[in-house]
């Protein structure tokens, strides 16, 4: 079963990625005419997270920030190589990622996903999403900063993780669900920037229960996979 490529939630995840690119436009659109480099533009994103969490991510409430199909079908197809039963999602946006990873546990017999967002109003559409895409019984959404809404723990151990949230929050993220993590567990960092928190230095120290390296499509965009080995 390949749920992601027709039928019901094929029909979803088409749906939001119009809406995704039509919202995100002028956002596109405004980066873009500034003419600052990728350097110049991730320096500042990582002062505002520093400044401001909540009012940095408040700011984007209306822009979806999702992943492209191709990473989309990606992810669905990291959770069925590796099995999983258990998903934990840092950043769930408007729900297109998180419709993506739900599937592959759907398409496997079931599972659960726990995803988390900073923005109420983010997780009520990513909410109002999953429902249209029938995958509510697998999905919980929580609201809040990660390291609050993550630190009563998932009720068991984790096969994959995605971090797709604050970039300055992913090392702190990833400690906290360390303990939960399976040998073997994947973990994805997308926009995963060698410039923020140290994740990039601790995930490729090997010393650290790890082997990673960069993903070669979608080239800049710092993405980043993750084997636990210890």
């Amino acid at each position: 079963m390949n749920s992601i490529s027709n039928g019901q939630i094929a029909e979803v995840l088409e749906r939001l990625h119009r809406e995704a690119e039509a919202a995100d436009a002028p956002l596109a659109a405004s980066a873009a005419s500034e003419a600052a480099t990728r350097e110049e533009m991730i320096t500042r994103l990582l002062k505002d997270e520093a400044s401001d969490l909540k009012s940095t991510y408040r700011g984007f409430a209306e822009n979806f920030l999702n992943v492209s199909p191709d990473f989309g079908r990606f992810l669905y197809m990291c959770a069925r190589a590796c099995k999983a039963k258990c998903i934990v999602e840092f950043g769930s946006s408007m729900g297109i990622s998180t419709i993506y990873l739900a599937t592959a546990l759907r398409d496997m017999g079931g599972g659960r996903l726990i995803g988390t967002d900073l923005v109420p109003s983010k997780v009520e559409r990513a909410r109002a999403n999953v429902a249209a895409a029938g995958l509510s019984g697998i999905v919980e959404l929580r609201v809040g900063d990660a390291r609050e809404t993550l630190a009563s723990g998932v009720g068991g151990d984790i096969d994959m993780v995605l971090l797709d949230g604050a970039f300055t929050l992913y090392l702190d993220v990833l400690k906290l669900l360390e303990p939960h993590l399976k040998p073997g567990a994947i973990i994805i960092g997308e926009n995963a920037f060698e410039q923020a928190s140290g994740y990039i230095d601790y995930v490729r120290d090997p010393r650290n229960g790890y082997l990673s390296q960069p993903l070669p499509f979608e080239a800049g965009r710092g993405n980043e996979l993750t084997i636990r080995t210890g």
